[in-house]
């Protein structure tokens, strides 16, 4: 599957990322989470990391949300949609499903490069009650994902199911 992901998902070239930094390649994600096939793949791969006792999954906007709803239709867990900041209408809520207080929550996201929407995220649902101690990212493309960082200093544990290295990057 990496292969594929490879071939499908990374591009060359000068890529401006999220979090500002400066890249020679990039992993187009919604070219897999596009692709009905490949997405039941990665789901499929995915649903093995999900920790024993994680009784909801978190999909993080936007490419953590088609994820996390894969996972959930092969797994049978239900999910959670998380807004990058609680809309300021109808309910207003920032995680949309069901209420996550006092449940073990799973965090789904597609690409990790610093983790800081993801930590951002994360303190999001632990003030609404939710325990969170891990994050479940498709493609993890930290420059050293076995360095300290700000996931482990929030306390996350990460699942990758690639990294960068994985898939041609460097």
């Amino acid at each position: 599957m990496a292969t594929r992901l490879q071939k499908m998902c990374r591009l060359s070239g000068r890529f401006v990322l999220r979090s500002g930094q400066v890249s020679e390649f990039y992993f187009d994600k919604y070219q897999f989470e596009a692709d009905p096939e490949l997405l039941r793949a990665v789901a499929d791969l995915a649903v093995s990391f999900v920790p024993e006792g994680t009784e909801i999954l978190a999909g993080l906007e936007l490419g953590g949300v088609p994820v996390a709803t894969a996972m959930s239709l092969a797994i049978g867990l239900p999910q959670v949609l998380v807004r990058k900041e609680a809309k300021t209408y109808g309910t207003a809520k920032l995680a949309e499903g069901p209420d996550v207080d006092g449940r073990h929550v799973l965090v789904v996201d597609d690409v990790i490069t610093t983790g800081g929407q993801v930590v951002s995220s994360t303190e999001e649902l632990r003030s609404l009650g939710a325990t969170v101690e891990s994050v479940l990212c498709v493609i993890d493309r930290r420059p050293d994902p076995s360095s300290p960082d700000k996931l482990s200093d929030a306390g996350l544990s990460v699942l990758s199911l690639f990294t960068a290295d994985d898939l041609g990057g460097s």
